[in-house]
């Protein structure tokens, strides 16, 4: 298959993000117009939660990359989804004109982080459309019906129907998620679904579980009840917002101490860089869950900072071509170097035993061994890279697969880089 070949497969897998987001502007659309043609049931009501969901998206941190960077504003959007009552007495409005106000509230909220470039993807925004909308199916028909009512009343079991549609919505959203992003990256199905179904016990569970109260509270006591539930959520959303700042924080720094091999020349620049992106591309292909991958970038980042340790630097750098007693010396270095920094231990571990026979190794030390001597190799540095370029380099990895490198980790890699464009 050439280079620039599609994957079996790949054509149909990409045209579905498209549809998707085809099928949230349609939907969009046609709320926004039914909504104007007909007005606003209740506009008090929809300007209390459109106001709530503004605020939440203009509170928003991160960027699109983030599975809820929003959290204020999506459960102010499920609550209205789930409205059937404001102070005891029953609201009338339907799925069109829940979609249409949570649209036009976002909108309004997002538009200074569009101004400054941070704006909500069209992934993000379409799966936003289609879960709140698949919501509201679920629940405003039957409720405006009468049929809810008839079945479960207003006891217990009513909150338990609303819980139940929260837990399907979510669901729903977890498998749009995943699916998009298999269809855009290629990565496996699963991993991806279970990275989003761990993400909803954290803040999705907040959101959900927010969105459940505010229904219920504002059904009770009217539209006072949506400040003081909501609350909570936005000081959660502030200690996600620093917390997320930290972890950026902690990355720079690893990058940083990564960075000390290239500014003292015992490494070519940006080596470590692209060796950490390949390592995490191939975790992702592999299906390493999100905590996996985070310990394999950092690990891939620092793997080469025991040469600091050296005394005569190696021609460029290139560890790949040492023997391998002095390639473990090497890498136990850098494992204590890496525990002295008060790093996760689980990344000194990778960096510790990257220079071992592949069977003995982690999975996680592994990658980084193949992406760092695909590197070296295909850029021609040192004597195992004489050679130079990506071909050669790829396959002088499948011919070392019989003791150096695990098969699978170099298919993975082959996969990785077609995907980019390369061999």
């Amino acid at each position: 298959m050439s280079a620039s070949a599609p994957a079996p497969g790949t054509g149909g897998r990409a045209r579905l993000p498209t549809a998707v987001n085809a099928l949230a502007s349609l939907l969009a659309l046609l709320s926004l117009g039914w909504t104007l043609w007909h007005g606003v049931t209740e506009g008090r009501v929809a300007l209390a939660f459109g106001v709530l969901v503004a605020l939440g998206e203009l509170a928003r941190w991160g960027s699109a990359r983030e599975r809820e960077p929003a959290p204020l504003g999506a459960a102010a959007a499920l609550s209205y989804a789930l409205l059937g009552e404001n102070a005891e007495q029953a609201t009338h409005h339907g799925v069109l004109q829940v979609i249409a106000v949570v649209v036009a509230a976002a909108l309004v909220g997002a538009v200074p982080h569009v101004a400054l470039g941070q704006g909500p993807s069209r992934d993000h925004m379409a799966r936003r459309v289609l879960t709140v909308g698949f919501a509201a199916v679920c629940f405003q028909p039957l409720y405006n019906s009468g049929k809810l009512k008839d079945w479960v009343g207003h006891g217990p079991y009513f909150a338990l129907v609303i819980v139940a549609v929260l837990v399907l919505t979510a669901l729903c959203d977890a498998v749009l998620a995943a699916t998009t992003a298999h269809a855009r990256t290629g990565w496996p199905f699963g991993p991806l679904l279970r990275d989003e179904l761990r993400a909803m016990l954290g803040i999705g569970s907040a959101v959900c579980a927010t969105g459940a109260v505010m229904a219920l509270a504002v059904a009770v006591a009217g539209l006072w009840a949506l400040p003081v539930f909501s609350l909570p959520l936005l000081l959660t959303q502030l200690s996600f917002r620093r917390y997320a700042a930290v972890r950026a924080t902690y990355r720079q720094t690893i990058a940083s101490l990564a960075r000390a091999t290239e500014i003292a020349g015992y490494t070519p620049q940006g080596h470590a860089r692209r060796v950490a992106g390949l390592s995490r591309d191939v975790g992702r292909d592999l299906g390493l869950s999100e905590p996996d991958l985070t310990v394999l970038e950092h690990a891939a980042l620092m793997h080469d900072i025991g040469q600091l340790s050296l005394v005569d630097p190696v021609p460029a750098g290139a560890t790949a071509a040492l023997p391998e007693p002095e390639q473990r010396r090497i890498a136990l270095l850098g494992g204590a170097v890496v525990r002295q920094t008060g790093v996760d231990s689980a990344v000194a571990v990778v960096v510790e035993r990257q220079a071992d026979p592949y069977r003995d190794q982690p999975l996680t030390a592994r990658i980084v061994r193949t992406a760092n001597a695909y590197d070296e190799m295909a850029r021609g540095e040192g004597p195992s890279g004489s050679l130079g370029g990506p071909l050669e380099a790829l396959e002088r990895l499948r011919l070392g697969t019989g003791r150096d490198y695990q098969p699978e980790v170099v298919e993975s890699l082959a996969r990785v880089l077609s995907r980019r464009g390369g061999p």
